[in-house]
């Protein structure tokens, strides 16, 4: 097991991409905390997935772009494990908007705030307990969009995730003496609940048809193609990685008007 006995924390841990991580972790040997917002039955679905592995699982709401709900979902996690491990900043939100120049105000502080301020949040809150243990692994979930030119309808995304890739960096340097690594994983194009803001159900699956021929593997991502990448970099396999971004995109890394 690549991670056994490790405390992690995974944000938007109920669906999608951070279930994936989550239930990747917890069959690698690790004890998991499952952040959620909304849904805690869906959120508790993915605890006792993990209980079955036979780890210890708990689910934390929490608001990530709120500070105060995230000092206090860590301190429930720090309470319940003793410590944490590896932080997995995957909560994240899109707003779709056909007028670029049309953006409006609480569209930017929404995305905004979930995606770059909420990262920023939960590694300001669990960094000083790593610092403490000199140990740590941070995953950020970037995105493709933060390095190409994405979909002209999702304007505050693809700055925040071009701002959560230069924060990984900046931290990456700063947190490197205390022995905590902190990386970035860009994922292209994956099959999520999120493709479905906006769209309808024929329009997700024409999107992701089309992805899929812009591809060098000729396919769109599924969740566990990033749970992958981030069990690398979860694990000390990855000890001497860190201020990086791990492209995940099938093949499809370029300036593409379909890029996500």
């Amino acid at each position: 097991m690549r991670l056994k006995d490790k405390v992690c924390l995974v944000t938007g841990a109920s669906r999608g991409i951070g279930r994936a991580i989550a239930l990747t972790f917890g069959r690698e040997g690790a004890d998991v905390a499952v952040n959620y917002s909304k849904s805690r039955e869906k959120a508790e679905e993915v605890v006792n997935e993990i209980i079955k592995f036979g780890r210890r699982a708990i689910a934390v709401k929490a608001d990530v772009s709120n500070k105060e709900e995230v000092d206090k979902m860590v301190e429930t996690v720090i309470k319940e494990f003793g410590k944490i491990d590896v932080l997995v900043n995957n909560a994240g939100i899109t707003w779709r908007n056909p007028d670029i120049l049309g953006a409006t105000k609480e569209e930017w502080e929404k995305v905004l705030g979930v995606n770059l301020l909420g990262t920023y949040y939960c590694i300001q809150a669990v960094a000083p307990y790593m610092i403490k243990r000199r140990y740590g692994k941070i995953i950020n979930i970037a995105s493709l969009a933060g390095i190409g030119v994405s979909i002209g309808e999702e304007v505050a995304y693809a700055p925040s995730k071009a701002a959560v890739i230069n924060l990984t960096k900046r931290l990456a340097y700063k947190l490197g003496p205390y022995n905590i690594n902190v990386n970035a994983i860009a994922p292209g194009l994956i099959r999520t609940e999120i493709l479905s803001v906006g769209r309808s159900k024929e329009e997700v699956e024409k999107l992701l048809e089309e992805v899929a021929k812009l591809t060098a593997l000729r396919r769109t991502g599924e969740p566990q193609d990033i749970a992958n990448v981030a069990l690398f970099l979860a694990s000390d396999e990855s000890n001497f990685i860190t201020g990086q971004l791990i492209v995940a995109d099938g093949g499809r890394f370029n300036f593409l008007s379909h890029s996500l």
